[in-house]
C-alpha cells in the first residue's frame, strides 16, 4: 500500500480547505472588497467640494465657488451624496475668507450648520483652512501679517471643532504664489519673481503656524497637505534655464514645510528675490507637528511639453501620477495621497479615474504608503478652463455629479472601485500598524 502523503492526512484530519481560523486572515481572511468603513486602517477614497474663492480683476470680484456652484443652499444635499456614493472621507473647505472677519471675530453662521452636517453623517473632514485667498482686510499674500492673522483662525476653527482630526491649513501653496504673484492671475495679481517669493514665503509660513496652533489643541492631528504634483518636458537638445528652473521651483513649497533644503540655485534664487537668510534657516529647523501626510494633486494638464518653438502643449499624463508622484516620494519619503485628480471632459472621466486608481495599486505595490485617494470635486466647477481669472461661468464637466446633483458616469466607476477595495487598509498589514490616535512626537525619521 503506498503510504499517504502529508496532504492527505491533513484533509482526513481538517478537511479540504476552509480550516477554521482561516477567516482571520488566512486563506479565507478577507480580500478588502466592500465599501469602505470608518476603521483606523481603512484607506482613505474621498472626494471634495471645490472651495476657491481668489480675487480677480484687482479685487473687484470675488470668485467664491461654494456660492457659484450652489453649495451654500444645497450643502445638506451636497453631503448626502457623498454618503450616497459609500465615501467615508471628504476634503472640505470653510470659506476663510468670509468667516474671519477682524482679528478676534468670527462669523460661524454657515460653518456651524455644515459643520454640524458632517458630524451627524459621520463624514470624516479633511478641513482645509485656506483655499487660494484670503479675507479684504488682510489684503493679499504679499502682506506678512498673514501668518499671523492665519494661525489664529486655525486655532479658532480647532478650538470650535474639536472632533476634527484632519486637516489641510493652507492649499497648494506653490499654486497661489505662482497664479497671484508670478502669473498676475489672481489676488494681488503681481508678475514678478520677488512677488512670487514673498507669496510662498508668507504661505508657508501661514501653514506652519497654523499647523502649530492645530497641534496645540489637537495633539494628534493629521496634516494632509495638498500640493500640485507639476512637471514640464523639454522637446530641445540642451535644457533651458527656464524650465530647468521651473522643475526645481514646483518642490519649494514642500522644501519649506518639510525643512528640505533646495539645490543651490533656488537657494540664491529665494536670496535674490526677498528672502533673508534667517528666515530661510527659520523653515529648515523642522517639520512642523502632527502626523504628516504628503498629498499630491495630480491632474494631465499638470504636465506640459515646451516644443522646440517655445510654444507649450498640454501633455495628458506622459509620466503620470505614478512617475512624478515617485520624484516627491523620493525626496520627502513621506506617507502619500493622491488628494485631486479630475478631467473637464465628463465622457473621458471613468477611464481617467480607472488610470489614476491603477496608478496607485502600482505605487504601493513598489513598497510607497499611499494613505488615499480623491476624486475632486463631487459637483462639476466653473471656469477652471481660465483658471478662474475670467468670468465666463463655463461649466466643467469634472464633477462626480454635474451641477443639478445628476450622477455623471464616473460616479458609477467610483461605486465600483469602492465595492472592489472599498476595505483596503492604508499599507499592507496596517491592522497591525493602524493610524493612532496617539499624540504626534516624532521629530525626525529614522
Amino acid at each position: 500500500m503506498a503510504q499517504k502523503g502529508f496532504l492527505d492526512l491533513i484533509k482526513k484530519k481538517f478537511g479540504d480547505g476552509n480550516y477554521d481560523g482561516d477567516q482571520f486572515g488566512g486563506a479565507g481572511g478577507h480580500d478588502g472588497s466592500g465599501l469602505p468603513t470608518n476603521s483606523p486602517s481603512n484607506f482613505m477614497f474621498a472626494t471634495g467640494i471645490e472651495c476657491s474663492y481668489p480675487t480677480i480683476q484687482k479685487g473687484k470680484i470675488r470668485r467664491d465657488l461654494l456660492r457659484e456652484c450652489g453649495h451654500y443652499d444645497r450643502f445638506k444635499e451636497d453631503l448626502g451624496l457623498v454618503k450616497e456614493l459609500g465615501l467615508n472621507v471628504l476634503r472640505y473647505g470653510l470659506p476663510y475668507y468670509s468667516i474671519h472677519q477682524a482679528p478676534g471675530k468670527f462669523d460661524w453662521s454657515f460653518a456651524d450648520e455644515a459643520m454640524a452636517e458632517i458630524k451627524r453623517l459621520k463624514i470624516t473632514p479633511i478641513l482645509d483652512l485656506m483655499h487660494f485667498g484670503v479675507p479684504d482686510w488682510v489684503g493679499d499674500f504679499q502682506n506678512p501679517e498673514l501668518p499671523i492673522h492665519f494661525s489664529e483662525y486655525a486655532g479658532a476653527v480647532a478650538q470650535r471643532y474639536p472632533w476634527v482630526r484632519f486637516y489641510t491649513p493652507v492649499n497648494e501653496i506653490y499654486v497661489t504664489a505662482r497664479l497671484s504673484a508670478k502669473e498676475g492671475v489672481w489676488n494681488e495679481q503681481l508678475k514678478s519673481d520677488k512677488g512670487f517669493v514673498t507669496a510662498l514665503k508668507h504661505c508657508a509660513a501661514a501653514s506652519i503656524m497654523g499647523n502649530q496652533q492645530i497641534a496645540k489643541y489637537r495633539n494628534d492631528c493629521v496634516i494632509v497637505q495638498s500640493e500640485s504634483a507639476e512637471y514640464t518636458h523639454e522637446l530641445y537638445a540642451v535644457p533651458s534655464p527656464e524650465v530647468t528652473m521651473e522643475n526645481e521651483l514646483r518642490f519649494l513649497s514642500l522644501d519649506l514645510l518639510y525643512a528640505k533644503p533646495p539645490c543651490a540655485t533656488v537657494g540664491m534664487y529665494l536670496l535674490d528675490n526677498g528672502m533673508t537668510r534667517q528666515e530661510f534657516d527659520w523653515f529648515m529647523m523642522g517639520k512642523p507637528p502632527g502626523y504628516q501626510i504628503m498629498g499630491n494633486d495630480y491632474y494631465g494638464r499638470n504636465e506640459r511639453i515646451r516644443l522646440a518653438d517655445g510654444t507649450i502643449q498640454i501633455s495628458m499624463d506622459v509620466l503620470g501620477w505614478y512617475e512624478i508622484t515617485k520624484d516627491y516620494y523620493q525626496r520627502y519619503r513621506m506617507p502619500v495621497m493622491h488628494t485631486e485628480t479630475n478631467v473637464f471632459e465628463a465622457d473621458q472621466a471613468p477611464i481617467w479615474m480607472n488610470k489614476q486608481w491603477i496608478s496607485i495599486l502600482r505605487m504601493r505595490r513598489d513598497g510607497v504608503p499611499v494613505m488615499g485617494f480623491t476624486w475632486y470635486s463631487l459637483i462639476d466647477q466653473l471656469d477652471w478652463d481660465t483658471q478662474l481669472g475670467e468670468l465666463n461661468n463655463h461649466v466643467n464637466e469634472c464633477g462626480l455629479y454635474d451641477l443639478n446633483r445628476k450622477p455623471r458616469p464616473v460616479a458609477e466607476t467610483y461605486k465600483s472601485l469602492l465595492k472592489e477595495f472599498g476595505q483596503i487598509t492604508v499599507v499592507p498589514h496596517a491592522e497591525i500598524f493602524e493610524l493612532s490616535d496617539r499624540p504626534a512626537q516624532l521629530k525626525v525619521q529614522v
